[in-house]
């Protein structure tokens, strides 16, 4: 029987993996230990999503586990041992401006925790194929050297920029400002990449740009476009950090994120890095985002404008996925922003007290 391994199996992408392998009659361990809640509160919590993955799923045992404890990730991975084929590691601190204030734990979340995993695959299921939600902000600010025209609610690159399809893999990660969140995600990056030149480990690193969708548990300092539905619908409110509210994310839906992950998981390859996200089929900005949910509630969101952004955020970000697409041609995002927006407004209309 076919066995997963999925780290951060409660959160956004853990548990729609989750589910996703579960369909397909995988047996599958998840360790979470709601680390979400202590850093974000309430708005964190992802205990729900944990009481259903239990009790819909016979084929779903959990483990509430701090990846930072390698003696109990050690025992975990000697107990399955060579029936593992699949590790998801999507356990994460997410937020750039909770690193900021807790370094050492931020590092020790992302970095250590990355080696944790590594290790017990590498020494007990060398033949899994390993996969890592990386993130965008390897890059750091670098994407901000890239020359935007101002339009009326977004900031976009010039028509004949070489970057007019989305930011490849071909960005570097050198000279330039990362957040500390960006960081120990660089350090866990390239540990990934190093585990599969060095040992052999079947690895792949997705950068993501914004992942969401409706079981997201979007908190202020992480969820970008699920807090943002929220907080517009719910208090008519929303504070924008920085570039006048016209900076720009691609956002992936979780459900097309794990069908990415099934891809390679059948067909791995060497040196796998790739960019992955909505690339120009699914992007916004936060201006149009907000006026999206006005049109289509009928409602006026009160604009909270800070004019500094933060440290190594970024002014436009898109994701170039044609090597991914590329190597894997099947793929095709189904989801486009304004669908997400529609779905997590749908699935979350009770507790929003609205009517669509």
């Amino acid at each position: 029987m076919s066995l997963a391994i999925i780290t951060g199996s409660n959160g956004l992408v853990g548990s729609e993996t989750a589910i996703f392998l579960l369909e397909k009659g995988f047996d599958v361990i998840g360790i979470d230990n709601n680390e979400r809640k202590k850093l974000f509160g309430k708005d964190g919590d992802t205990t729900w999503l944990k009481k259903y993955l239990k009790r819909k799923y016979k084929k779903y045992k959990h483990y509430d586990c701090d990846i930072r404890d390698n003696k109990s990730i050690t025992k975990i991975f000697r107990y399955y041992k060579k029936r593992v084929e699949f590790v998801l590691h999507a356990a994460a601190q997410p937020s750039h401006d909770w690193a900021y204030k807790n370094i050492r734990k931020d590092f020790e979340i992302n970095a250590l925790g990355t080696l944790n995993i590594l290790e017990s695959v590498k020494n007990y299921s060398p033949e899994a194929v390993f996969i890592f939600t990386s993130t965008n902000k390897v890059y750091g600010d670098n994407p901000n050297k890239i020359k935007l025209i101002e339009k009326k609610n977004r900031w976009s690159p010039q028509k004949k920029s070489i970057y007019a399809n989305g930011i490849n893999e071909e960005m570097t990660l050198d000279n330039c400002t990362h957040s500390l969140f960006g960081t120990s995600k660089v350090y866990a990056d390239l540990l990934v990449q190093e585990y599969n030149k060095n040992f052999g480990v079947k690895t792949a690193c997705f950068r993501a740009g914004c992942i969401t969708g409706p079981n997201h548990s979007g908190a202020k300092l992480h969820g970008f476009l699920s807090f943002l539905v929220k907080e517009c619908v719910r208090n008519k409110t929303y504070q924008i950090i920085g570039y006048k509210g016209k900076q720009v994310r691609d956002n992936i839906h979780s459900k097309d994120l794990t069908e990415a992950f099934w891809y390679f998981y059948q067909d791995p390859i060497n040196n796998a890095v790739f960019n992955i996200g909505g690339g120009k089929y699914s992007n916004c900005s936060i201006l149009e985002a907000i006026n999206y949910l006005e049109k289509k509630l009928n409602i006026v969101v009160k604009k909270k404008i800070l004019n500094k952004p933060r440290v190594g955020d970024h002014k436009w970000y898109v994701s170039d996925i044609n090597k991914f697409q590329n190597s894997y041609p099947k793929f095709k995002i189904k989801y486009n922003t304004e669908k997400i927006i529609d779905q997590i407004l749908e699935e979350n209309h009770k507790s929003l007290k609205i009517n669509l």
